[in-house]
């Protein structure tokens, strides 16, 4: 069974499969970002993770995710409007 998210978001410059499972994901950090939250709540609430036990991790899942959902709404979202065969 594959993991619900991996520790780094995809770097391509094109929406990925897993991009596309993890849109509401994606929209939650933005709103989480936007709010001003604190990214080890955020971290917390949206991927389950404890960032006192794994510091280091928690915060690359994070600042990976939220990195990737700024692209989505900043470039990304532009490959949703092209026309697919």
């Amino acid at each position: 069974m594959e993991p619900a998210f991996q520790d780094e978001a995809p770097l391509e410059e094109r929406i990925t499969p897993y991009d596309e499972r993890h849109f509401v994901t994606y929209l939650r950090l933005l709103d989480a970002h936007n709010e001003g939250a604190d990214w080890q709540e955020a971290v917390t609430l949206i991927f389950g993770l404890d960032p006192q036990k794994e510091p280091e991790r928690a915060h690359r899942v994070h600042d990976s995710h939220l990195k990737r959902a700024l692209w989505m709404s900043n470039t990304g979202y532009r490959h949703l409007l092209e026309r697919r065969p």
